[in-house]
């Protein structure tokens, strides 16, 4: 099948010009102005950008906490992020205790069954042990080479000298590993404080894990990976003095990438004090202002790589689950539909970053990042068919009755975008036509390389 979008403005590698696109099958066969070649299906893209396909670098779909499981599955979780112009998310196939990578890596294999879009997964790792670490190469073989270690979390949790030795090792075959970066010690201690206080109300949540609780242990690992002379990864990145630590690094001539979130951008920890306060309840918690401002510039400057949501969503009724003690509320938010809309509105409508950085913050910069690149992250010739025609001007409320996730709530709700994806092609498949979703299941697994270390 062949599909030429035409009129639009292309958006891709830094650069902005004009440029139809013409796709055949899976792949981009042309980019060029005016191309007058036959096709099956045309797409006008009159006063539209044209992006590569967006990257969600951080994703929660069936997760069982053992208390609850999440609200979205691989099938709902990709049906939303794709209508908001996600072509491909990176999931984290959690390696329980007791569990191998590859138990963990078969299992998120059938989860993702009917995946609307293209999948990869970080392997979460919940003990490092020489069992495990026999597997990184048989996990590189099969394409997963970015890893996810979790200084929080009694199921999850492993100690320093472990990361220590998990960055060392698989620095040298060009992997990454992510890092949950909070002092869990202290955070206990505080909340076992709070709750002497009798505060057990949601706003309690941001009270326990204060700014000081991300930066301290983002400095940790900053140390750790200098003494592994591995690079660090930093997930979820929510505090103005997690970003000076990390910057510290860099100028002490560390490798260092970032990852923020939109809720850390477009949303402030008042919301603690609302009715429905439990939705907001998500570890990193909100932040204030000045946090927001400082992860906005770190974006604008180039300091913060790129933007997973985090996606990770409870039904109200599960949020209830901690109706008389913060600490059971299932942490997390919906946010996979919405990332797209809300970069654009805070960052490119607002004047704080351009269109191409939005590309790059978006899609570029981790399909290089997780070993993607040039077959994603790019509007070029040959490379993968993963496309988004985004409208600018395209306003909308945001709202959980008209999203496509699996729950009765949005973290954005009432929140009003300026611009989203009209059209998405996922691997030359129309997903998306004006603002509709019109194909499921689209998605394939995405075989990674090693990271192309674009810090290094």
């Amino acid at each position: 099948m062949r599909i030429l979008i035409q009129n639009g403005t292309v958006v891709t590698d830094g650069k902005q010009f004009a440029a139809d696109v013409l796709t055949e099958n899976d792949k981009i066969l042309k980019v060029a102005p005016a191309i007058a070649e036959a096709a099956d299906k045309v797409i006008d893209a009159t006063g539209m950008y044209v992006l590569p396909g967006f990257i969600d670098t951080h994703t929660h779909f069936d997760l069982d906490l053992g208390t609850t499981i999440t609200a979205d599955n691989f099938p709902t979780g990709t049906r939303a992020a794709v209508k908001g112009g996600t072509t491909t998310v990176l999931d984290f196939a959690t390696q329980d205790k007791g569990m191998t990578m590859q138990d963990a890596y078969d299992l998120w294999q059938k989860k993702a069954e009917g995946s609307s879009c293209n999948y990869g997964f970080h392997m979460a790792v919940s003990e490092w042990n020489a069992e495990r670490i026999a597997e990184i190469d048989n996990m590189i073989r099969q394409g997963v080479t970015s890893f996810k270690m979790y200084m929080v979390y009694d199921a999850m949790k492993v100690n320093d000298g472990e990361i220590y030795d998990a960055l060392k090792r698989t620095a040298a075959k060009d992997c990454l590993i992510g890092v949950h970066c909070e002092n869990y010690d202290i955070l206990q201690q505080r909340i076992r404080e709070l709750k002497a206080e009798g505060r057990f109300a949601p706003e309690a949540h941001p009270v326990s894990r204060p700014n000081e609780v991300e930066a301290e242990a983002v400095a940790r690992l900053m140390r750790t990976a200098e003494l592994a002379g591995a690079p660090a990864w930093v997930v979820h990145l929510s505090t103005k003095e997690g970003l000076e630590e990390a910057e510290r690094a860099r100028a002490r001539g560390q490798e260092v990438y970032l990852e923020t979130c939109p809720q850390y951008i477009a949303l402030n920890d008042s919301r603690y004090t609302e009715p429905d306060a439990a939705k907001f309840v998500m570890s990193p918690p909100l932040r204030k202002d000045a946090d927001r401002e400082a992860v906005m510039g770190g974006l604008a400057d180039g300091k913060i790589d790129f933007i997973g949501t985090d996606h990770c969503s409870f039904t109200m009724e599960q949020k209830a689950m901690g109706k008389d003690d913060f600490t059971k509320i299932p942490n997390g938010g919906a946010g996979a539909e919405n990332r797209g809309e809300l970069v654009y509105t805070y960052m490119v409508k607002s004047g704080k970053a351009t269109i191409e950085q939005m590309a790059d913050m978006l899609s570029t910069n981790a399909a290089k990042i997780f070993g993607m690149y040039p077959q994603k992250g790019t509007v070029s010739a040959g490379s993968d068919a993963d496309l988004v025609v985004f409208d600018p001007n395209a306003e909308r409320t945001i709202s959980w009755k008209t999203n496509l996730h699996n729950c009765d709530n949005s973290p954005y709700e009432g929140l009003t975008s300026a611009g989203r994806a009209r059209d998405v092609l996922v691997n030359g498949v129309p997903a998306v036509e004006n603002f509709e979703l019109v194909k499921e299941g689209a998605g394939r697994f995405v075989f990674r390389g090693p990271s192309m270390r674009t810090r290094k």
